[in-house]
Protein backbone atom coordinates (compact mmCIF):
# COMPACT_ATOMS: atom_id res chain seq x y z
CA UNK A 1 0.00 0.00 0.00
CA UNK A 2 1.41 3.46 -1.04
CA UNK A 3 1.70 6.11 1.78
CA UNK A 4 0.87 9.83 2.16
CA UNK A 5 4.05 11.76 2.58
CA UNK A 6 3.73 15.55 3.57
CA UNK A 7 6.26 17.77 1.67
CA UNK A 8 7.84 20.79 3.55
CA UNK A 9 10.82 23.27 2.25
CA UNK A 10 12.15 26.23 4.21
CA UNK A 11 12.90 27.51 0.31
CA UNK A 12 9.20 28.25 0.30
CA UNK A 13 6.66 29.79 2.15
CA UNK A 14 5.51 28.36 5.56
CA UNK A 15 1.72 27.50 5.44
CA UNK A 16 -0.91 29.96 6.49
CA UNK A 17 -3.51 27.41 7.40
CA UNK A 18 -4.37 24.44 8.09
CA UNK A 19 -2.34 22.67 4.90
CA UNK A 20 0.89 21.28 3.72
CA UNK A 21 2.88 22.83 0.86
CA UNK A 22 2.78 19.67 -0.85
CA UNK A 23 1.56 16.10 -0.37
CA UNK A 24 3.04 13.33 -2.36
CA UNK A 25 0.90 10.03 -2.45
CA UNK A 26 2.92 7.11 -4.69
CA UNK A 27 5.09 9.21 -7.37
CA UNK A 28 2.35 11.78 -7.86
CA UNK A 29 2.80 14.50 -6.03
CA UNK A 30 -0.35 17.73 -5.24
CA UNK A 31 1.13 20.95 -4.08
CA UNK A 32 -0.94 23.36 -2.72
CA UNK A 33 -1.12 26.53 -4.27
CA UNK A 34 1.53 29.52 -4.12
CA UNK A 35 1.24 32.94 -3.45
CA UNK A 36 3.74 35.55 -3.91
CA UNK A 37 5.29 35.55 -0.62
CA UNK A 38 9.06 35.89 0.06
CA UNK A 39 9.88 32.59 1.89
CA UNK A 40 12.13 34.06 4.72
CA UNK A 41 10.43 37.11 5.37
CA UNK A 42 6.83 36.05 4.54
CA UNK A 43 6.15 39.47 2.79
CA UNK A 44 4.38 40.23 -0.17
CA UNK A 45 6.35 40.85 -2.47
CA UNK A 46 6.41 44.46 -4.01
CA UNK A 47 5.15 45.20 -7.74
CA UNK A 48 2.66 43.97 -9.92
CA UNK A 49 1.68 40.83 -11.96
CA UNK A 50 4.92 40.20 -13.10
CA UNK A 51 6.94 40.63 -10.08
CA UNK A 52 4.09 38.21 -7.89
CA UNK A 53 3.92 35.41 -11.06
CA UNK A 54 7.90 35.64 -10.85
CA UNK A 55 7.59 35.02 -7.05
CA UNK A 56 4.92 32.26 -7.17
CA UNK A 57 6.93 30.19 -9.82
CA UNK A 58 9.83 30.35 -7.64
CA UNK A 59 8.08 29.31 -4.77
CA UNK A 60 6.23 26.57 -6.61
CA UNK A 61 10.16 25.64 -8.01
CA UNK A 62 11.20 24.95 -4.42
CA UNK A 63 8.33 22.41 -3.62
CA UNK A 64 8.42 20.67 -6.71
CA UNK A 65 12.34 20.45 -5.85
CA UNK A 66 12.17 19.32 -2.51
CA UNK A 67 10.32 16.17 -3.89
CA UNK A 68 12.22 15.40 -6.32
CA UNK A 69 10.12 16.61 -9.05
CA UNK A 70 10.67 19.55 -11.47
CA UNK A 71 8.80 21.16 -14.01
CA UNK A 72 9.78 19.54 -16.65
CA UNK A 73 7.73 16.33 -14.60
CA UNK A 74 4.66 19.08 -13.70
CA UNK A 75 1.40 17.06 -15.33
CA UNK A 76 -1.16 19.92 -14.54
CA UNK A 77 -1.49 23.61 -13.28
CA UNK A 78 -4.51 25.34 -11.54
CA UNK A 79 -3.68 29.19 -12.28
CA UNK A 80 -5.81 31.93 -10.63
CA UNK A 81 -5.41 35.62 -11.35
CA UNK A 82 -7.38 38.22 -9.93
CA UNK A 83 -7.98 40.00 -13.04
CA UNK A 84 -8.24 38.54 -16.60
CA UNK A 85 -6.43 41.85 -18.16
CA UNK A 86 -3.25 40.41 -16.59
CA UNK A 87 -3.66 37.01 -18.42
CA UNK A 88 -0.93 38.43 -20.89
CA UNK A 89 2.10 39.56 -18.35
CA UNK A 90 0.93 36.29 -16.87
CA UNK A 91 1.41 34.32 -19.39
CA UNK A 92 4.95 35.82 -20.24
CA UNK A 93 6.47 34.97 -17.01
CA UNK A 94 4.87 30.92 -16.56
CA UNK A 95 6.09 30.53 -20.37
CA UNK A 96 9.40 30.94 -18.99
CA UNK A 97 9.44 27.74 -16.63
CA UNK A 98 7.73 25.52 -19.08
CA UNK A 99 9.97 25.61 -22.14
CA UNK A 100 9.51 22.42 -23.33
CA UNK A 101 6.51 20.06 -23.15
CA UNK A 102 3.87 22.48 -21.09
CA UNK A 103 1.48 20.61 -18.74
CA UNK A 104 -2.33 21.13 -19.49
CA UNK A 105 -3.49 24.55 -17.33
CA UNK A 106 -6.44 25.61 -16.14
CA UNK A 107 -6.33 29.50 -15.33
CA UNK A 108 -9.64 31.15 -13.77
CA UNK A 109 -9.92 34.82 -12.83
CA UNK A 110 -11.41 35.13 -9.25
CA UNK A 111 -12.67 37.81 -6.74
CA UNK A 112 -10.16 37.39 -4.30
CA UNK A 113 -7.07 35.14 -3.63
CA UNK A 114 -5.56 34.64 0.28
CA UNK A 115 -3.92 38.32 1.32
CA UNK A 116 -4.98 40.08 -1.47
CA UNK A 117 -2.45 39.14 -3.64
CA UNK A 118 -2.55 38.90 -7.86
CA UNK A 119 -2.18 35.40 -8.63
CA UNK A 120 -2.11 31.53 -7.12
CA UNK A 121 -0.57 28.97 -8.99
CA UNK A 122 -0.84 24.68 -7.93
CA UNK A 123 0.59 22.07 -9.74
CA UNK A 124 0.18 18.18 -9.88
CA UNK A 125 3.84 16.47 -10.96
CA UNK A 126 5.12 13.05 -10.80
CA UNK A 127 8.19 12.58 -8.76
CA UNK A 128 10.74 10.85 -10.31
CA UNK A 129 13.57 10.91 -6.89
Amino acid sequence: MTSKTIISTENAPAAIGPYSQATQFGDLLFTSGQIPLEPKSMEIVAGGITEQTEQVMQNLLAVLKEAGASTDTVIKTTCFIKNMNDFVAFNEVYAKYFTGQAPSRSCVEVARLPKDVLVEVEAIAYVTK
